[in-house]
């Protein structure tokens, strides 16, 4: 009997459709009762005919609740079973503290931390019994090395890359709005400058990947005079050249033509409808001393801005081959941003966002390690991105190394996101990552430009508090000794004695060093990708 329960629910139907069909002949029948019943009866009959899906040929009608109920999962576990603090990726309580704050609402929470104070890995923030009058909410750190001269006073919080093409033209226009107000920088992802990045006047940093777009030839190679028509707008305040990111490094990308609208041909350079491909590799170099050479070559040609590179960091030894490079050419670039594997708005397979790639903290310790190493630390600032969004993500990252942070998925929630997990479908619910006209239209460009710059201005006023809270006046001051981390139930330790942190001419007086350097450094290569 048990064999055959799968198709009780088609044998009422087609016992149903028979009952009505008699009442109806009989002139009894009334509404749509019959042909409802008549509908799951073809709606059977199908699914045992079908040959894609085994489940509805043993489970005609029946079957197709559990598609049902599959596909809309994610919003029950979201909105009815998820833990306020279960990040995956962003907990309830991280989203609702970036809502509050777009909205300057007020965000404090009563009746203590919902967070588990002794569990491995919680962290915190030492404080003084001496604490500091609140210094300024909008600290900056100055961006330019030797041969720049146009450095830039960045924010220590600002938009990471995102693209338009990913982001839909009123997101572009309310974040560049949100940035202009607040004195804060947009990234433009690799998509290049769109007339929405200028319609505001915000100020940009320029992202240029692999693609070259809006500074590149007909055949995709990098164009000298296409960039510097961009690259001298007073508006692009640097440059910034996309090595890989943390979504997907070391993949390329492949924009299908009917997505290569008018509006995002003309930013990127290209044909519309027209498919359009991000290459895995840069074909303007191929050596970390041509990598210099390149970035020497962009500063020259955007009239002296700070140009530097982001990368998500891979084999230690590629990166130790540019610090190499570094030393042996004297060429450094202004600045360094290290994408972290947990961060990135952009869409990639799951082996990628799972398993591939170095997190940022990994990444940051390790590039501010072989700076300080090889005393070049002063000349190259470093920003970091991966999942920052509250004030204690900027100090923890700041003390670990970096001397400003990047949020993307923060700003997004700033604009409305709710985390639909939808961005790489077009069907955005909120209209901030879709290209669909009458889904954005529900994002009004005034309204979330001020939810952006509220985002920003009350992040940076956290900031504030936990920096005079632990006596000092600027965040710049912090170190990796003012944060603790609880390493198991009875033990905890400083970041200070946790991770292992090189001394200023280490790795030029050939001092010990953690692991990786003593297993790498010696067989990285100036003049090569490869190892020794």
């Amino acid at each position: 009997m048990r064999r055959f329960a799968g198709f009780i629910p088609l044998a009422l139907a087609v016992f149903a459709t028979l009952v009505f069909a008699g009442d109806w002949l009989d002139g009894e029948a009334s509404g749509w009762w019959p042909l409802g019943a008549a509908l799951l009866v073809a709606l059977g009959i199908h699914d045992l005919r079908q040959t894609k899906r085994a489940l509805l040929r043993n489970y005609p009608i029946a079957g197709h609740l559990r598609f049902l109920i599959e596909s809309i999962r994610p919003e029950l576990r979201q909105y009815l079973f998820e833990s306020d603090t279960e990040a995956v990726p962003f907990s309830r309580q991280q989203r609702a503290m970036v809502y509050q704050r777009a909205k300057h609402q007020l965000g404090n929470r009563p009746f203590g931390t919902q967070l588990d104070v002794y569990a491995n890995g919680y962290e915190w923030i030492t404080h003084s019994l001496a604490p500091k009058p609140m210094g300024s909410h909008d600290p900056r750190v100055r961006i330019g090395g030797p041969a720049c001269t146009q450095p830039y006073d960045a924010s220590v919080f600002n938009i990471s890359a995102m693209s338009f093409g990913s982001l839909s033209a009123n997101a572009i226009r309310a974040l560049n709005e949100g940035a202009r107000r607040g004195g804060f920088a947009h990234d433009t992802g690799e998509g290049s400058i769109s007339v929405h990045h200028r319609a505001a006047g915000g100020d940009l940093i320029w992202e240029i990947g692999s693609g070259y777009f809006g500074c590149r030839n007909a055949d995709g190679s990098f164009s000298d005079e296409r960039f510097a028509e961009n690259a001298l707008l007073p508006q692009v305040k640097m440059i910034e050249l996309k090595l890989s990111q943390g979504a997907k490094p070391g993949h390329g990308g492949v924009l299908p033509g009917a997505k290569v609208t008018p509006e995002i041909a003309q930013a990127r350079g290209v044909p519309a409808w027209t498919e359009c491909v991000s290459p895995a590799a840069h074909s303007a170099f191929s050596t970390p001393i041509g990598l210099l050479q390149f970035i020497d070559r962009l500063r020259r040609l955007s009239g002296g801005k700070p140009v530097g590179f982001k990368l998500a960091i891979g084999h230690p030894w590629e990166w130790f081959a540019i610090a190499k490079a570094m030393d042996q050419t004297g060429i450094t670039p202004d600045f360094i941003v290290v994408d972290g594997k947990e961060g990135g708005t952009g869409a990639a397979p799951p082996e990628f966002l799972d398993h591939l790639g170095t997190p940022m903290q990994e990444g940051l310790l390790l590039v501010h390690n072989t700076l300080v190493g090889l005393k070049l630390r002063d000349r190259i600032r470093i920003g970091a991105a991966g999942k920052i969004v509250s004030g204690f993500d900027v100090a923890r990252t700041m003390a670990l190394g970096a001397d400003w942070c990047n949020s993307a998925r923060g700003f997004m929630f700033a604009l409305g996101c709710i985390q639909s997990q939808t961005c790489n479908t077009g069907r955005c619910p909120t209209g901030v990552a879709t290209q669909d006209p009458m889904r954005q239209r529900a994002l009004v460009v005034p309204d979330k430009a001020e939810r952006v710059f509220n985002f920003h201005r009350n992040t940076l006023a956290a900031v504030a508090e936990l920096v005079a809270a632990a006596g000092l006046d600027h965040p710049a001051q912090l170190r990796p000794h003012h944060i603790v981390r609880r390493v198991s139930p009875n033990e905890v330790k400083r970041l200070s004695d946790l991770h292992e942190f090189l001394q200023p001419g280490d790795l030029l007086d050939g001092e010990a060093a953690p692991a990786v350097f003593q297993a790498w450094w010696s067989r990285a290569r100036a003049d090569s990708f490869s190892l020794a």
